[in-house]
């Protein structure tokens, strides 16, 4: 009874590896494109067909390899082998994220080499029950291994049969899917400091700074690296809204506006960055013209692509 609620739970585990790769392939196949056609439904058909079969595949062979070692183990044996082949498919199973990368036959050829790993190992608890003196209950294990088997493969007909109504589901979720990986794929900017620029050209950090010691402001940031994000030329929008609220803006010092959630909006200033998915650094600048700063807390937005993807502040005293 113990087994089959352990079997129960590492077929509900892999059920959900299942759906979060099936997601992964859609992200990688539709993060870049606004509407579904058929030849894309195919696709993702296909693709999470391969993925699927693999994955369970691997699965099951990940359960072997459990079962091989904590029956060498009992039998006093080593397992050294046993457990690099374990951690070696755990790394299988994590690249199988790497959709385009992604082959089938390559991971055939590993569950072939799996496969013969535990025939070998089969060979070797053989050999250890004979010196065990336990061999009279092989046929016993045998027929209890089958039937948990037969279980199994009864249940992963059923998970595999429910995967493919949810991948049927998804033309008609398209929007909303659309949505989320457009989202994940976004840009990110962290680490955001402000900094002011004197008109002498000395920079001076910590966020709280005088005003007449202010005549520029540079926004630091960093782009993270984002693999579902687009790996071209974005456009980031820079907004500075003093403590009222109001943004600074002054299009002499190239300021504007742009579409924002639908609606048109004020930059202070922007900057092109061609993304390349390492971490960049990117600095941007904005002068206050002949309009000194007043005292209180400002705050920075920046955009980019229609999405806020970062935010800072600093204090005029």
């Amino acid at each position: 009874m113990e087994e089959t609620s352990q079997s129960n739970s590492g077929i509900w585990k892999a059920g959900m590896g299942i759906f979060a790769i099936a997601a992964a392939v859609l992200g990688y196949l539709l993060y870049d494109a606004k509407q579904f056609s058929q030849k894309q439904i195919a696709e993702i058909n296909a693709k999470v067909a391969e993925i699927t079969t693999v994955n369970v595949k691997l699965d099951s062979v990940g359960r072997q390899l459990d079962a091989k070692i904590a029956e060498i183990q009992s039998l006093g044996g080593k397992v050294e082998e046993l457990q690099a082949a374990k951690a070696q498919l755990m790394a299988d199973k994590m690249g199988l994220k790497k959709v385009n990368s992604f082959s089938a036959k390559n991971y055939e050829g590993k569950i072939s080499d799996y496969d013969v790993l535990l025939a070998a190992k089969d060979q070797e608890i053989a050999v250890l029950k004979r010196k065990n003196g336990i061999l009279e209950n092989e046929n016993k294990n045998l027929n209890n291994q089958n039937q948990t088997l037969n279980s199994e493969n009864s249940n992963l007909k059923t998970e595999k049969q429910g995967l493919a109504d949810s991948v049927n589901n998804y033309s008609a979720k398209n929007r909303e899917l659309t949505a989320k990986v457009n989202l994940a794929s976004a840009l990110k900017a962290q680490d955001v400091q402000v900094f002011a620029v004197a008109s002498s050209g000395k920079l001076r950090d910590g966020g709280v700074y005088r005003a007449s010691k202010v005549d520029k402001i540079k926004v630091s940031f960093m782009l993270a690296s984002n693999p579902l994000t687009k790996q071209d030329n974005k456009t980031i929008y820079m907004r500075i809204l003093d403590p009222e609220g109001a943004v600074l803006s002054d299009n002499s010092m190239g300021s504007g506006t742009f579409d924002l959630f639908g609606k048109e909006a004020v930059y202070s200033g922007k900057q092109n960055a061609d993304y390349n998915n390492s971490n960049q650094l990117v600095d941007m600048m904005y002068s206050r013209g002949a309009v000194a700063y007043r005292a209180g807390r400002y705050a920075i937005e920046l955009y980019s692509e229609g999405y806020k993807i970062g935010e800072g502040s600093f204090e005029i005293k």
